[in-house]
């Protein structure tokens, strides 16, 4: 079974900068999709982006143009560079992959607040 292990959040102000890591074990995650998702307190998890093997991203419209996703397969990782925060990107932050999703991992909290 592939662990996750999200690292990367914390409190910043809104308009500033995160980069949030997903860190996986097991050779083939790099033959996956992996999607970022976030829940908020009360909401569904949502989809935030998605990158393919191959280098192919979808973003959700409430991040496209802040948000970036990539993938170093040579480390089994995948990124989320967030810029142009907003308090309501406040939220824990999961990574996984996108059909049929392993066991999720604990996440990393973002928290946008001035």
């Amino acid at each position: 079974q592939v662990q996750l292990a999200e690292s990367g959040g914390g409190l910043v102000q809104p308009g500033g900068s995160l980069r949030l890591s997903c860190a996986a074990s097991g050779s083939v995650f790099r033959t996956y999709i992996i999607g970022w998702y976030r829940q908020a307190p009360g909401k569904q998890r949502e989809l935030v982006a998605r990158i393919s093997d191959t280098g192919s991203t979808y973003y959700a419209d409430s991040v496209k143009g802040r948000f970036t996703i990539s993938r170093d397969n040579a480390k089994n990782t995948v990124y989320l560079q967030m810029n142009s925060l907003k308090p309501e990107d406040t939220a824990v932050y999961h990574c996984n992959k996108f059909i049929n999703p392993w066991a999720w991992g604990q996440g990393t909290q973002v928290t946008v607040s001035s």
